[in-house]
């Protein structure tokens, strides 16, 4: 027997298969410098999110922050660029307190506008144990050309270290990382932080730079496309911070005496003002000063607790085991174990990305394999679930054709058409219209089409009222039983209460068809009842399959059906059905006569009608 259940693993695979190529197609775009796809504008928030529940981070307090803020703007009422003789005064006042090295995030490019500012400025660094500033390559864009831009040499004689200071915004324009090293000519230039932390450790310089590493004090430093990423410590504000006004004035170190002392002190912009603020993981709203971001940087390279993202190969390795572990859900047959599993292997790598950020600085791929493990269980749920629906109408579509349609709900309950073949007892009916050969010769083609089928359909929904199945229709005989696919015990009394309305129905039907001018006169019908163990079930090919009875007692129930027009009676059952509806029926022995297929006799009884009916409904 074929298996009619529709199953289409075969389109799960191709659906899983589709979606890891297309994921990793995105992945690979993604590892191209200078492009960002949707993936990695999801891997970014999250990210982020992780970074800001890990939550503010202890520091090493070997940074402080002197701020060129609004307070100190409108202390002195100096406008930018301030008098280098007045940077000079901050320095002496750091240089005072103890630091071990001064950064100073001011371009020292042009001259001061004061007489002898920058002499007096260059002086103060000179005399700092060590002091870093800024360069910049600049590229014009309209001359798509660079430019080399060095302090001046007053500057460069005075200072131990100077680097680029560019910082890299993502495509959603937030700072999660500095540009690491850039080139000028065959010069490699490298990120002032490197200059920083190198004199702070009293370590090696960077060297030896690749897109993903550099040399740093003996470390390999990771770099992602050649940029460093900041293992931010919180949001702005973070970093011991003093007003340059406090700081000149002597007041920082009044209060506190050990502000600057064996520290790394950036001496930079704080106010929004000079527009050197940007977003980080940590503030989309709240923006972070440049050379805050600089001090994050340094800290990365002290503590060394460096950020990494895993080589390409291997995140498609973890995207591809996401949709092997996706197909493995798939073959669960509950929806609702497909789920919560769903739910707790997404919930589970999460936990596990994060362990790995927090504990070792790893940023393992998510959107990747989480939007894998989701669409690759959902878009293959999604099908069965169609498949089981496309499923269900199938068979509502097959078994409406035979039995009543509220029973097919009953039957799509199964889940399995091929429970449906089995051998049980059953109540057989064939019914025949009488003479009908000689009528089909009087009438036209499509008269007699037209009159069958309205008998057909009033017979039907007489059979399925009373809970029948229609098993098939050949010219004017129908052949249907009770029984199954919906059980009743009572299916001889369901089975012999139908042929007893079919007769009743055949007056008023003949009275319907005069009267719209149908030349037919009153026709009668025969119908043979026996019970009895038969196989039921569907059978046939893959292109066409009838839900029928085969055995002995349903050409038992043809064969009485046949005798109707011998003993001149239109209902006949057997001894079988007798026995189970003597008690609601009158009936009436008719014969014991040997029927073709029986070698013994077989006892005949009429049905006269209800009990409870002194006329009988096809008498009326």
């Amino acid at each position: 027997m074929q298996n009619f259940r529709v199953k289409r693993p075969s389109l799960r695979l191709i659906l899983l298969f589709g979606v890891a190529v297309i994921l990793l197609i995105i992945q690979i775009v993604g590892f191209f410098p200078g492009v960002t796809t949707p993936l990695e504008r999801v891997e970014y928030s999250t990210r982020d999110l992780m970074m800001r529940v890990r939550g503010v981070q202890p520091l090493s307090g070997d940074v402080a922050i002197v701020a060129i803020d609004d307070f100190s703007f409108n202390w002195t009422n100096y406008q930018w660029p301030w008098p280098r003789a007045y940077l000079a005064k901050i320095v002496d006042q750091v240089n005072q307190g103890g630091a071990k090295v001064v950064g100073l995030d001011v371009f020292l490019f042009e001259p001061g506008a004061d007489a002898g500012g920058d002499e007096a400025l260059a002086k103060s660094l000179a005399q700092s144990p060590a002091a870093v500033s800024v360069m910049q390559i600049f590229q014009s864009p309209e001359e798509n050309s660079l430019t080399l831009h060095l302090p001046l040499p007053v500057y460069r004689s005075a200072l131990h270290g100077i680097g680029i200071t560019s910082f890299t915004r993502d495509d959603d324009a937030v700072v999660r990382s500095v540009r690491a090293y850039d080139t000028y000519s065959s010069d490699i230039y490298y990120h002032w932080a490197f200059d920083l932390a190198r004199l702070f450790l009293n370590g090696k310089p960077a060297s030896a730079p690749t897109t993903n590493n550099l040399s740093f004090n003996d470390q390999s430093v990771p770099l992602q496309n050649g940029q460093l990423l900041v293992n931010f410590n919180g949001p702005a504000g973070t970093y011991p911070t003093y007003s340059a006004a406090d700081v000149a004035d002597g007041v920082t170190l009044q209060q506190n005496p050990n502000a600057f002392k064996n520290k790394i002190v950036l001496i930079g912009a704080t106010t929004v003002t000079l527009q050197d603020v940007y977003p980080t993981p940590f503030s989309g709203q709240t923006l972070m000063p440049g050379v805050e971001v600089v001090a994050n940087a340094v800290d990365t390279l002290i503590s060394q607790r460096f950020l990494r993202e895993p080589l390409p190969w291997i995140a498609l390795l973890v995207t591809l085991a996401a949709a092997l572990l996706a197909m493995l859900i798939t073959r669960i047959e509950r929806p609702s174990r497909i789920l919560a599993l769903l739910g707790a292997v997404m919930i589970a790598y999460l936990v596990i990305c994060y362990i790995a950020f927090v504990q070792a600085g790893w940023f393992l791929p998510v959107a990747a394999p989480e939007t894998m493990i989701f669409l690759g269980v959902i878009l293959p749920t999604m099908e069965q679930a169609v498949s089981q629906e496309i499923e269900k109408r199938r068979v509502r579509n097959l078994f409406t054709r035979f039995i009543a349609p509220e029973m097919v709900d009953q039957l799509i309950a199964t889940q399995d058409i091929n429970s449906l073949n089995k051998r049980t007892e059953l109540t057989i009916l064939f019914s025949d219209i009488r003479g009908f050969t000689t009528m089909s010769e009087k009438l036209p083609p499509d008269e007699l089409v037209a009159l069958l089928n309205s008998y057909l359909e009033s017979m039907t929904a007489i059979i399925h009222k009373y809970g029948g199945t229609v098993d098939k229709y050949e010219g004017d005989a129908i052949v249907a039983f009770f029984g199954e696919p919906v059980r009743y015990a009572d299916h001889a009394l369901r089975a012999v209460s139908a042929s007893v309305e079919m007769l009743a129905q055949l007056p008023g039907l003949t009275e319907k068809w005069i009267k719209e001018g149908r030349p037919i006169q009153r026709f009668d019908i025969g119908i043979g009842l026996n019970s009895g163990d038969v196989f039921v079930g569907l059978v046939g090919s893959a292109q066409r399959i009838n839900y029928t009875v085969i055995g002995d007692n349903a050409n038992l129930a043809s064969r009485l059906q046949d005798l109707t027009k011998t003993y001149q009676w239109p209902i006949l059952i057997s001894e079988s059905t007798y026995q189970q509806v003597k008690d609601e029926f009158e009936t009436e022995w008719a014969d014991s006569v040997i029927v073709k297929g029986k070698s013994e006799p077989v006892n005949v009884y009429k049905v006269l009608g209800h009990q409870s009916e002194r006329v009988q409904p096809w008498q009326k």
